[in-house]
């Protein structure tokens, strides 16, 4: 149970970089992958700010918009200097990694004695339990485990409202015909360079609040969090589209964040049947193998590529 538990609530974290991932390659058609650098950048900002004594809310904010800067540069190379898009997120990517680790001064800073994001409401949680573990349907249950899945379903479910919310009104839509058809967008004027910086900066925004929440979910932030990230992202929202679809943008945003649960319980189902915790990525590898294989192995169509 309480596996099942730790899964969900660090998929629901997760499920923040998936909705970014979902930004730069489904509405903007952006081959973007500075998130494996803005991912760590998050923690790492968000590590070091609640080292020096700030307060754990603020320093998720500050990992939100140490991400978004990473995606304005991704932009501002990709729109200003000419260069193609998956070089310039590599190209930020690669910077990252010596920023972040600039920012933390060392490799790794630990945040178990530290107060989190989910420090409060675990506490809250041990006072109604009667200690750090319950019983729920004849099963232990860690009450950490239980705060990261109430923090990770409230911080998910209002990015998602509010993402909605923004991506209906005329910036958003401006930034969804942007990613259909640029030429026509540039034709009515709109000037789809600043567009497609600002989806950018958003889609990465996501994936530093992630990185941020995710430190502080896991106790530690370190500079090598993020490798591998991206097809991690990548995997939830092709999971999560096949099994749901994507036939409005509310179905869309809610099958990424079922897709991002559902991979964490799939990978903690891996792990729990007795495969090497050392084999994690070469699993993520084939859960996404198999997520873009199977339906046209099967004949489904529909299935865009990532």
């Amino acid at each position: 149970m309480s596996i099942l538990l730790s899964s969900l609530g660090l998929g629901l974290v997760l499920a923040l970089l998936a909705v970014g991932i979902f930004i730069s390659f489904r509405v903007l058609r952006f081959a973007d992958v500075t998130v494996d650098g803005s991912f760590a950048l998050g923690g790492a900002a968000a590590a070091a700010t609640i080292a020096a004594g700030g307060d754990p809310w603020l320093a998720t904010a500050v990992g939100l918009l140490a991400g978004a800067a990473a995606g304005a540069v991704t932009g501002a190379l990709h729109v200003l200097l000419r260069i193609d898009g998956l070089l310039s997120g590599i190209i930020v990517m690669t910077a990252l990694y010596s920023v972040n680790l600039r920012v933390m001064g060392r490799s790794n800073i630990p945040l178990v004695d530290q107060p989190t994001v989910v420090r409060l409401p675990q506490r809250i949680l041990e006072r109604l339990a009667g200690g750090e573990q319950a019983e729920w349907f004849g099963r232990s249950v860690s009450m950490s485990d239980a705060a990261v899945f109430v923090v990770g379903l409230f911080v998910v479910s209002v990015a998602a409202v509010l993402l909605r919310l923004f991506l209906a009104t005329n910036l958003g839509g401006a930034m969804r015909a942007t990613g259909d058809n640029p030429t026509m967008m540039q034709s009515l004027g709109v000037p789809t360079g600043a567009v497609l910086t600002l989806g950018l900066a958003l889609a990465n925004a996501l994936a530093g609040a992630a990185g941020a929440m995710f430190a502080q979910a896991v106790g530690f932030a370190d500079a090598q969090m993020g490798v591998g990230i991206l097809v991690t992202g990548l995997a939830s929202v092709i999971i999560g589209e096949n099994l749901v679809g994507r036939s409005s943008l509310g179905v869309s945003l809610t099958a990424v964040v079922l897709g991002s649960v559902i991979f964490r319980l799939l990978v903690a189902i891996a792990l729990r049947v007795g495969l090497d915790p050392n084999d994690l990525k070469l699993i993520t590898a084939v859960f996404v193998a198999a997520a873009l294989a199977l339906p046209r192995l099967l004949g489904r169509k529909g299935v865009g590529r990532a």
